[in-house]
């Protein structure tokens, strides 16, 4: 007797900060990765099926996007978030990094 079938995993990539296109908000949405693995006996062998995913945190619309979209929100640019009230070190420009020479 073979016990085979199939198993899914959630992998949560990145928030982001979008404009969701349901509701018209700035909000964090969510990239998510879908991934279902072929099983023989319990054990995950390959995977044969992989979708992304983004979700608003607003109002919990969930949008399947392509894998280039996905790398594409993932190779963005995150801007260096300062404390509140926090001025910048004289010499230093905001947003540079005090160690990078």
């Amino acid at each position: 007797m073979i016990i085979f079938g199939t198993r899914g995993y959630l992998y949560q990539l990145a928030m982001l900060t979008l404009v969701c296109g349901n509701c018209g908000n700035p909000s964090a949405h969510s990239l998510r990765k879908y991934v279902t693995k072929f099983t023989l006996f319990f054990v995950p062998l390959f995977p044969f099926s992989t979708k992304f995913r983004t979700q608003c945190t607003f109002c919990g619309l969930e949008q399947q996007i392509t894998k280039d979209q996905a790398e594409g929100l993932l190779a963005q640019p995150v801007a260096p978030q300062q404390a509140y009230g926090q001025q910048p070190q004289p010499g230093q420009m905001q947003g540079q990094n005090p160690y990078q020479q």
